[in-house]
């Protein structure tokens, strides 16, 4: 896991509470191979900091004055100068409203503010990794939910021309949920063989990440309410 390269993982909280903030601080910076590079109390901030500091992640509040946790996920991962960051949301509400506009802004996942500060970390080593969305079981009902949330009048932005046929099973799975290895384990394929599929499907979609592939398989129809698996 990231947590323990060599490197730490540099972490950007956003919250309007400065008791939050100070909390998920505390945490971080006691966390061997983590380390807090700053805080801010709004969505301006949050952005401005991004791109001064270039975190690997950023644990992002949604409800915040003046710029919200939204619009500065979209400004964030939509600046090029910013590929590298990743934004963690932080939600009162496991189906919130705010988690569909938020993903769909490019947030890599999701996490409830009462989680344990063990499960805390290891969101954000996950997300600093680019290897998976969060705590599978509330993944699956928040991608199972937005399949019955489409954007109205918006056609998919990215289509599945040039998509192989494994990759589209692959691609089926991660929606789905699973992690690498249980596509391994499904598909009879290797690890790597997996890991090389997502690759592909990342560059061929241009997705950032995992969330992404989520959304370009529901928006583009490839899974929905019809063709959901266990």
């Amino acid at each position: 896991m990231t947590m323990t390269d060599a490197t730490p993982v540099r972490v950007l909280i956003v919250d309007d509470q400065a008791m939050v903030r100070g909390s998920f601080r505390v945490l971080v910076d006691h966390t061997p191979g983590m380390t807090a590079v700053g805080e801010a109390a709004n969505g301006a901030e949050a952005v401005e900091l991004a791109r001064r500091e270039r975190p690997d992640v950023v644990l992002m509040d949604v409800r915040m004055p003046g710029l919200d946790g939204i619009e500065a996920t979209r400004q964030i991962c939509s600046d090029p100068a910013l590929s590298g960051v990743r934004v963690l949301i932080l939600t009162t509400f496991d189906l919130d409203e705010y988690v569909y506009a938020a993903l769909r802004a490019g947030a890599a996942g999701f996490l409830l503010k009462d989680t344990p500060p063990t499960e805390v970390l290891t969101a954000i080593g996950v997300v600093a990794a680019g290897e998976a969305l969060l705590a599978p079981s509330v993944t699956r009902r928040l991608i199972a939910e937005f399949a019955r949330r489409p954007e109205p009048a918006r056609p998919p932005s990215r289509t599945l021309d040039g998509i192989t046929d494994r990759e589209l099973e692959v691609l089926g799975l991660i929606a789905r949920g699973l992690s690498n290895a249980e596509i391994a384990e499904h598909l009879h394929l290797s690890p790597a063989t997996v890991k090389t599929h997502i690759g592909r499907l990342l560059a061929k979609l241009r997705a950032r990440d995992r969330a992404q592939l989520v959304i370009v398989a529901y928006e583009t129809g490839l899974v929905g309410d019809g063709r959901r698996g266990a």
